[in-house]
């Protein structure tokens, strides 16, 4: 659930942080029915604090996709990698958008949090389309 556990004060922080955006697909709060989660990067049960520094702003499928996850397995390789951590990594550093809109990963950590998470759904590159013409993606 959306910031389970997380007060009101620190979700707003949050989400001022990441202006209202997916922190891993970039997508944009604004227009989607569904509220945004607020989410442990490293999740509780590993020891993941409930502290700014270790939470994100997910989209709902990317944040139910990820759940308590740290790896994913990269497809190039077949290797876990990291996931992205939007704490310790530059988004541009490991993704790139390619002109059809699809997400791209760039290094392990990237194509891995591609896979997982399933950025590049039909459905999602119709909406990436829809905000990029309202000027709200990338």
């Amino acid at each position: 659930m959306s910031g389970d556990g997380v007060p009101a004060a620190l979700q707003r922080r949050v989400r001022k942080r990441a202006a209202d955006r997916c922190e891993y697909c970039r997508l944009s709060q604004v227009s989607q029915e569904a509220t945004f989660h607020v989410d442990h990067i490293q999740p509780r049960h590993a020891g993941g604090l409930t502290a700014l520094e270790n939470l994100a702003l997910a989209c709902v499928s990317c944040s139910l996709r990820k759940g308590a996850r740290t790896h994913g397995e990269d497809p190039t390789t077949g290797d876990q990698a990291s996931l992205f951590h939007p704490r310790w990594g530059r988004w541009e550093d490991h993704f790139d958008v390619t002109g059809e809109l699809s997400i791209a990963g760039k290094t392990p950590t990237g194509r891995a949090t591609v896979a997982l998470l399933r950025m590049n759904r039909p459905l999602v590159i119709e909406i990436r389309r829809e905000e990029a013409l309202r000027g709200r993606f990338p």
